[in-house]
């Protein structure tokens, strides 16, 4: 392979990892913890966009218990924009050689 070609595929790689990142910020990916009480809807860029809390957790007047449920929905949120980033760079780079020992 000669290196114009190689600089083509990396031009193009880089675009198309750039509209990669484009979709994923649009995207809106939603965790939850409690059996749902806590939910976050987070965007693939990672921005927490919304937090709901069900009315019942302020029965409860445990203001940790509010802190620990909402930490953990946000985390379910934030593994899964992880989960999706994934899998959205191996499907851009199925079929592209990669050197030994480069994995996503």
């Amino acid at each position: 392979m000669n290196i114009a070609k190689m600089m083509q595929q990396a031009k193009k790689m880089q675009e198309n990892m750039q509209k990669m990142q484009e979709e994923l910020a649009a995207m809106e990916i939603g965790g939850e913890a409690g059996g749902g009480m806590v939910k976050v809807l987070m965007g693939g860029d990672r921005t927490v966009r919304r937090i709901t809390i069900d009315p019942s957790l302020w029965d409860e007047q445990d203001k940790e218990l509010v802190e620990d449920l909402t930490a953990a929905a946000i985390n379910n949120a934030s593994q899964k924009v992880e989960e999706l980033a994934k899998q959205k760079q191996q499907g851009l780079m199925a079929g592209m050689p990669l050197p030994p020992g480069f994995s996503l």
